[in-house]
């Protein structure tokens, strides 16, 4: 239950599906590049998928699983600190749910993720959201006050028990189909471009 990337991600175009990624702490470090994951299984509990690459993850199931004593479950930590950067992590269409060991203790707070760095940028899209979800949906990195109104957390059309947004922090957004439409993968990894060689199946847009 301790500390440990499962797997560091870091090529300039990386694609990955129906892979599944055990761990706790940090399981998937999404370090850098343009990536993508398709049908997977991700497992963890604080910051579980973290890092400043520009990924997306489409008909994904997410498992928070049982933190250390005290802790909560957060599960992505973006770490964008530039404006200029293009980065982030997307969550289309997927599942966010309670892993077996958890369900016995759903008193355990679960965040959809905290900022790591002053643009961190993460935005769930069309996903179902199960009832471990926190109300206020995201948690403040302990410390970051001073750099959270450049943050950019989002959230569309989710549907589930845990997706109500009307107790969110204040620094979230609820997000119409204009601005959501930045974050598919034909606009924000390139997908015609790339992801189609790896025949991989998936969806470009809302």
């Amino acid at each position: 239950m301790n500390q440990s990337v499962a797997v560091t991600i870091e090529g300039r175009y990386s694609a990955f599906y129906r892979w599944r990624f055990l761990g706790y702490q940090d399981t998937l470090y999404v370090w850098q590049g343009i990536q993508f994951f398709r049908e997977c299984d991700i497992y963890g509990t604080v910051d579980f998928i973290f890092g400043d690459a520009r990924a997306l993850f489409q008909n994904c199931n997410v498992y928070a699983r049982r933190p250390r004593q005290g802790q909560s479950n957060t599960i992505t930590a973006q770490g964008r600190e530039s404006g200029k950067n293009i980065s982030g992590i997307v969550m289309q269409n997927c599942t966010i749910a309670s892993a077996p060991e958890l369900l016995p203790r759903l008193n355990v707070k679960t965040y959809l993720g905290r900022p790591w760095k002053n643009y961190s940028t993460t935005v769930i899209m069309h996903s179902l959201l199960d009832k471990l979800i926190d109300p206020s949906g995201w948690l403040e990195w302990a410390g970051q006050g001073h750099g959270i109104d450049k943050v950019y957390y989002a959230e569309y059309e989710n549907r589930g028990p845990g997706a109500n947004t009307s107790s969110r922090v204040k620094w979230a957004r609820t997000i119409k189909y204009r601005e959501a439409n930045k974050f598919t993968a034909r606009n924000f990894i390139q997908g015609q471009k790339w992801i189609g060689l790896t025949r991989i199946p998936y969806y470009l847009d809302l």
